[in-house]
C-alpha cells in the first residue's frame, strides 16, 4: 500500500506529471536545446554495439550491457526494443536476428541493457546465454516500437502488469519514472512461476521502498504455496492466484483511471484485456506489448511505427545528417565519418572474460536458378545460406565449391492469383494475388519461413528475393544494406511482379 506523509511533516513539492528529457527539444520552435539534442530519440540507426558486462538474474534471465561503437549515446523511449543480429552459425555465416526489449532508462544513454530469458529449445537464447560474452560487438537496429511511455504525461497514474519475461520493458518503464522529477503513481503487478523467478526482484523491492510513487505487487498466479517445510514456497507472503477482474480490483481499485501497459504471453495479454474491459477501462489506454505476432496488436499505432519504418529505409544517411546537424557545443557526440561508415570511437580496451569459441564455418553452397543471371556481388550480405534444394546438385571442380541448378518451371504450382512465386528450395511454385503479403500466401501452401512478430519489426522471416519486385513497409525489421543485397520481409511484403525467392 501507498506510504501516508506525517500530518506534521510539510509535504514534499513536485512539479506536475512526467515530461521526458528530449520532450521540449521536440516541441520547440526555436532550434536545439543543449545536450538533449543529442538524447533525443528521433529515430532508429544502424550501430555497432560492445558487450561490457553481463549479470545473471533470476528466471533463467540474463542482462547483457552494452555501449555503441561510435562513442554516441542510445537515444530511446521506455518500452522500445532494438533488433540484434547474433553470429549464432559462427563469424562467416549470415547471423540471426532477433529483438528484444530494452530494459535500462533511456535517462541512462552511455550503456543500454537488454535481457534475455534462456530458453532451452531457442536457437538466440541459448546461444546469447552460453557464448556471449565481454568485448563482443554485434550488429543492431533501434529503437523500433511504438510500445512507450509519452515524453509528456499531465497525470502519470499507470498500471504495468507483467508475467515473466514481460518484466523486461516495463522495468524500464519503472527506471526511467523513478529517474525523473514530477508527480507520478505506478502500480506494477509482476506475474511469476515461483518466488525465485521474479527477475529484478531486488531492485523493485529496493525502488518502492526509495521512491513513494512506485509500488509492487507479486504474485504467483495459479501455482500451489507448497507444504514443503522450509520452502520458498511455503513461507510465500505474497498473490496468488491467476490474473483476473476480482485481482486487479483488489490489488488497484481505481484502474480505470490509469493508463495500462502490460507484456507477456497472449494468453496473458489476451486475459488481460478482457479483466480491463469488464473494469471499464478504455481501449485508447490499454498499450500492449505481445511476444507473438499471432494478433493485430499495435493498429493505434500505426502512424508512429510507420513513420519509424519510412525512416528506417535510409537509416545510414539519415545517421550521418542527424549527426552533422548537431550544433558546435554537441560536437563531442559526433563520431568520425569514412567511406565505409562511422569511425569507431577510441576508448580503454576490456578484457573478455572467456574467448568466444570459433564455429567451424559451413562451405558455401550457391543456389543458381535456371534463367537468372547470378549475382555478382560477393559482399557479407550476399551469401546464400546451406539448404537442401529440389534439384541435382553438382561440385564445380574449379572453385570447389558446391552449386545448385533449380529450374522454377518444373515446380508444381498451387494457389491463384496474379503473380507467380517460385520458392527455390522448397521446390513449390505459388500463386499470389498484389493485395496477399507474401508469407501469407506461403505458409498457406506449405512453404516453412519463420516469423515472429508479423508486422515488419523483428526480422525473423527475413529471405533473400533472387529475382522480381515487392512492395515491402517494413517497420524497422530490416537493415538498409540488406535491401540492397536482396533481401525482404514477406510478413510485410506484397509482390508487383513475378518472384523468385530463396526459401
Amino acid at each position: 500500500m501507498k506510504r501516508l506523509a506525517d500530518p506534521m511533516t510539510p509535504l514534499a513539492q513536485r512539479i506536475r506529471g512526467l515530461e521526458m528529457p528530449w520532450n521540449r527539444v521536440l516541441s520547440s520552435t526555436t532550434g536545439p536545446a543543449g545536450a538533449a539534442t543529442a538524447l533525443g530519440p528521433w529515430h532508429p540507426q544502424e550501430f555497432s554495439a560492445e558487450c561490457v558486462e553481463t549479470i545473471p538474474e533470476a528466471g533463467d534471465m540474463m542482462v547483457f550491457v552494452f555501449r555503441r561503437m561510435d562513442g554516441a549515446p542510445l537515444a530511446f523511449r521506455s518500452g522500445q526494443y532494438i533488433n540484434i543480429d547474433f553470429p549464432v552459425h559462427g563469424p562467416g555465416a549470415e547471423p540471426v536476428s532477433r529483438s528484444y526489449s530494452i530494459s535500462s532508462a533511456p535517462t541512462e544513454p552511455w550503456t543500454f541493457s537488454i535481457t534475455i530469458k534462456r530458453d532451452p529449445k531457442g536457437l538466440v537464447s541459448s546461444w546469447a546465454h552460453e557464448s556471449l560474452r565481454v568485448g563482443a560487438v554485434l550488429e543492431m537496429l533501434g529503437p523500433v516500437g511504438a510500445f512507450h511511455l509519452a515524453d509528456y504525461d499531465r497525470r502519470a497514474r499507470y498500471l504495468l502488469l507483467a508475467a515473466g519475461a514481460g518484466i523486461t520493458p516495463l522495468m524500464s518503464m519503472v527506471r526511467t519514472i523513478h529517474s525523473l522529477p514530477g508527480q507520478a503513481d505506478v502500480v506494477l503487478l509482476y506475474h511469476g512461476s515461483a518466488p525465485d523467478r521474479f527477475a529484478f526482484a531486488e531492485e523493485l523491492d529496493f525502488l518502492q521502498k526509495a521512491d513513494f510513487r512506485i509500488e509492487v505487487i507479486y504474485t504467483l498466479g495459479d501455482r500451489a504455496r507448497g507444504e514443503e517445510s522450509g520452502s520458498a514456497a511455503s513461507t510465500w507472503v505474497g498473490k496468488t492466484g491467476r490474473l483476473s477482474t476480482a485481482l486487479l480490483e483488489e490489488v488497484v481499485p481505481d484502474a480505470n483511471g490509469r493508463q495500462v501497459f502490460a507484456c507477456g504471453p497472449e494468453g496473458y495479454l489476451n486475459t488481460a484485456t478482457e479483466c480491463l474491459r469488464e473494469l471499464g477501462v478504455d481501449d485508447t489506454s490499454i498499450f500492449m506489448e505481445f511476444f507473438s505476432g499471432d494478433r493485430a496488436t499495435r493498429a493505434e499505432y500505426a502512424e508512429e511505427v510507420a513513420i519509424a519504418g519510412e525512416i528506417a529505409e535510409e537509416i545510414a544517411s539519415a545517421s550521418e545528417e542527424y549527426y552533422e546537424a548537431q550544433p558546435a557545443a554537441l560536437e563531442m557526440y559526433e563520431p568520425e565519418y569514412t567511406v565505409d561508415g562511422p569511425v569507431e570511437a577510441t576508448a580503454s580496451p576490456i578484457e573478455a572474460v572467456d574467448a568466444l569459441a570459433e564455429v567451424p564455418v559451413e562451405p558455401d553452397v550457391d543456389v543458381v536458378v535456371a534463367g537468372i543471371e547470378p549475382e555478382t556481388d560477393t559482399g557479407p550480405d550476399s551469401t546464400v545460406e546451406t539448404a537442401p534444394a529440389p534439384a541435382s546438385a553438382t561440385d564445380d571442380e574449379a572453385s570447389g565449391d558446391e552449386v545448385t541448378v533449380v529450374d522454377p518451371s518444373t515446380f508444381a504450382t498451387v494457389g491463384e492469383g496474379e503473380h507467380l512465386m517460385s520458392f527455390v528450395r522448397t521446390g513449390l511454385n505459388v500463386r499470389v494475388d498484389s493485395e496477399e503479403f507474401v508469407l501469407d500466401a506461403a505458409r498457406r501452401a506449405g512453404v516453412k519461413i519463420g516469423a515472429n512478430c508479423q508486422e515488419g519489426m523483428c526480422g525473423s522471416c527475413k529471405v533473400v528475393k533472387l529475382d522480381g519486385e515487392v512492395d515491402m513497409n517494413h517497420q524497422g525489421g530490416i537493415r538498409a544494406r540488406e535491401i540492397d543485397a536482396g533481401k525482404f520481409l514477406p510478413c510485410c511484403s506484397t509482390a508487383t511482379s513475378d518472384l523468385v525467392i530463396d526459401a
